[in-house]
Order: C-alpha cells, then sequence, then structure tokens
C-alpha cells in the first residue's frame, strides 16, 4: 500500500497529469504545460522589458551624438536580437523533442505561407530593406506615393511623417494642401512588401543634396545679361558653401557607383516663349530647407531687379476693340404720353 499510494498520486498530481471537467479531459491543458505557459509569460515579459531598455538606451545615447545611421543599426540590431533571443527561448521551453520539433515547423510554415502571405513578404522586405540600404531612419523618401521623413522602420511596417509637394507635383496623389516640401503633420504607415511593387525615391541617403531650379521671367527689352548675373550672384552667395560639401559627397558617390562626372556650379538657362525671356537658374541645395533657401534668394533677385531697372514679366491681355452691338425688340417709348 505504502509503495502503490505515490505512484498513485504520482500518475494524478505529477507533471503528467490531465484536468477534466464533468468528466471531459481538456485536451493539452497539463500540469507540464501550465508551467510551460507561465514560465513563456515571464521569459516573453523579460525579453521585451529588456530588448526595450536597450532600444531606448541607444536611442538617448546616439540622439544626443546625432548620428542617425549609428542610432539606426544600434536600434535594429537590438530588435533582431531581442526577436532571435525570443524565439529560440520559446523553442527551448516548448519543443524538447527533435522529432516534434519539426513536424510542427513544417506545418507552421505550410500555414505561413498560406494565411500570412504579405506578412512574410513584408517581413522579407524588412531585411531587403536593411541588406540592401534602401533607406534608414531620418531618410527623406518617397515610397508607394507618400513622401516625407522615415521616422520608424518596423518588421511589418514603415512610418513616415508625411511632407508636401512643389506645385508641379500638386496633381500626385494622394492630394495633399501643402505646397512644398515641409511636413504636412500626417503620419502614414507603408507596408515593406511596397518596395517590391513599386521604385523608392531616396532623396537624403547616398547624395543628401537636390538639384533645383528657380524660374524667373523677364521682357524682352529688359537687359537680360545684367539679369543673369543678379541671379548667378545671389545664388552662388547662398550655396558656394554647399557646392564644396557637395563635391567631396558625389566624389563618393562616384567611387561606389558608376556616375558621370557632374558639375555643381550654378547655371543659368534661357529660354524663348511667345510672351517674355524665360531664365532658369539651376544649384544645388541640401535636401531639407529648400523652400527657406527659395525664399531668401527671390527676395534678394527682387531687389537687385528692382535697383537694375528689370521688370519681371506677367502676362497682360489689351483689347484694342469690341465688336458692334446691336439690340432687337419691341421699340420703348420713355417719353409719357401725358407729356406737354
Amino acid at each position: 500500500m505504502q509503495r502503490v499510494l505515490p505512484e498513485v498520486l504520482g500518475h494524478r498530481w505529477g507533471l503528467t497529469m490531465t484536468f477534466d471537467i464533468l468528466g471531459v479531459k481538456l485536451v493539452g491543458l497539463t500540469a507540464e504545460n501550465g508551467r510551460k505557459l507561465l514560465l513563456t509569460l515571464v521569459f516573453v515579459a523579460l525579453s521585451l522589458l529588456i530588448s526595450r531598455g536597450l532600444q531606448a538606451l541607444a536611442g538617448a545615447v546616439f540622439h544626443q551624438r546625432r548620428n542617425r545611421k549609428v542610432q539606426f543599426w544600434t536600434q535594429q540590431t537590438t530588435k533582431l536580437l531581442g526577436v532571435l533571443v525570443l524565439v529560440v527561448g520559446l523553442i527551448s521551453i516548448w519543443f524538447d523533442n527533435p522529432v516534434r520539433l519539426t513536424t510542427i515547423a513544417g506545418l507552421l510554415s505550410a500555414g505561413l505561407a498560406v494565411a500570412l502571405q504579405r506578412v512574410v513578404t513584408a517581413i522579407a522586405a524588412y531585411f531587403v530593406i536593411l541588406r540592401g540600404k534602401v533607406f534608414h531612419i531620418g531618410d527623406r523618401i518617397a515610397m508607394s506615393g507618400v513622401r516625407g521623413d522615415v521616422i520608424d522602420l518596423g518588421f511589418v511596417r514603415t512610418t513616415i511623417m508625411e511632407m508636401g509637394q512643389p506645385p508641379a507635383e500638386q496633381g500626385d496623389e494622394p492630394s495633399v494642401w501643402v505646397e512644398s516640401r515641409q511636413y504636412t503633420g500626417r503620419i502614414v504607415t507603408v507596408t515593406n512588401d511596397k518596395i517590391f511593387e513599386a521604385p523608392v525615391y531616396n532623396y537624403s541617403g547616398e547624395f543628401p543634396y537636390l538639384w533645383d531650379e528657380m524660374h524667373v521671367p523677364i521682357q524682352y527689352t529688359a537687359d537680360r545679361k545684367r539679369a543673369e548675373q543678379i541671379l548667378l550672384e545671389t545664388v552662388r552667395r547662398h550655396t558656394v558653401k554647399m557646392e564644396e560639401v557637395a563635391k567631396k559627397d558625389l566624389e563618393e558617390l562616384r567611387r561606389r557607383y558608376f556616375v558621370d562626372p557632374v558639375n555643381l556650379d550654378p547655371r543659368v538657362y534661357l529660354r524663348l516663349t511667345d510672351n517674355w525671356i524665360e531664365l532658369t537658374v539651376r544649384f544645388v541645395a541640401k535636401t531639407r530647407g529648400i523652400r527657406e533657401l527659395k525664399d531668401k534668394m527671390s527676395r534678394e533677385i527682387l531687389d537687385a531687379f528692382d535697383a537694375a531697372g528689370i521688370q519681371v514679366a506677367s502676362a497682360t491681355y489689351e483689347i484694342v476693340g469690341l465688336p458692334p452691338l446691336r439690340i432687337e425688340g419691341p421699340a420703348v417709348n420713355s417719353i409719357p404720353h401725358d407729356a406737354p
């Protein structure tokens, strides 16, 4: 009796004990699974806590140094290591039998391939973004019709702070109300798998400068040589430092890619129209702050034009004549009948 009792108790209350309600056995609900579930919850909580703590620490350290690339790669590495540790830990807790693990892995793979196809594609795109250096956090991009700065990159989605569009791009979808490359205030999330469907435009990744233009129409009778001189002098005052830095970045870009030599000096192009001479000044500017830069240059150009007596042309119309008017209808006598 003394030997049988521990075996019975061990069978009933040991780790392999099954629970039942009104004689109905609950499949999979055992003391061993309960212990594994409790251990899983504790392990997941600790893993998430440590991962979030490391990401916050890295963000605080590198945010002060303003090194976005180091901050980006540190955060992504921390995320990947956290997920790897979490997956390995969960597998170690629940699957102690290699044969059962192989079977479960095959079933999960088949299920994920069918039910979570877009999610799997988005996760694959996440690694393509990292490995292919498509963009980093802080880059200004256009992705799936959304333009703005990348403020977060997850395993499935990319978060973008949306910016406006220049007037020439106002017709593009989605429509925005800000007529320049400045924030609209909307935060947009785009799934990572969109990089397989459409091109991604990076404004600030490898070469953080853009070629921009300003169009100024003048009359045919105006001093176009003086106008061209004013445009070049104004642009050079505001972009000379950018040109020096941009030349170094351009050389690095040419070292890594097959890029032909490009002249970064500002230049004015002339175009003849039916109404005026259009002067287009082309210059290099940083990706951010273009609206403020063009505002300062426009004010200085207008002041210089006024001092030089150069007028900005505009479309005017002169009415030289009107066709004769004829009014048809019954004649009306405006003189009262009782008038003398």
